[in-house]
């Protein structure tokens, strides 16, 4: 998401990072990072069960396509972080749209870490 902020800008929107982790776990994550969005701390997750944002299965939290994603990050330099090893991996996460008056446009649930919308479906999504 942070390669393609210039078309999120371009679009008019704001994204907002959510994380279950604790407040210094989410500083680290931003700092390791470079995360130059706001980060909300959602510790009880009760926008994570309000999305349908539930607990991955296994396979899908450690199958071939998690494997796949991990190994593309590491050829950019990206090392996984330790903390990165204490965290919740099952909890999934997704991608949510909202409007300026509060009603949800997009919503995906992914099946785990390596399932995201493509950017072309979530410029689509802003458009529509």
């Amino acid at each position: 998401m942070q390669q393609h902020e210039r078309t999120f800008q371009e679009l008019d929107t704001r994204i907002v990072v959510v994380t279950f982790e604790r407040g210094p776990q989410a500083r680290a994550y931003a700092d390791d990072t470079g995360l130059r969005w706001p980060i909300l701390v959602d510790e009880t997750r009760a926008l994570y069960r309000g999305y349908g944002m539930l607990r991955g299965k296994g396979w899908h939290i450690w199958g071939p396509s998690t494997w796949w994603a991990y190994t593309k990050e590491l050829f950019r330099g990206r090392v996984p972080r330790a903390t990165d090893f204490n965290s919740d991996t099952s909890q999934l996460g997704g991608d949510v749209l909202v409007d300026p008056s509060g009603t949800v446009r997009f919503l995906h649930v992914g099946s785990g870490p390596a399932d995201r919308p493509s950017l072309a479906t979530l410029v689509a999504a802003r458009r529509a």
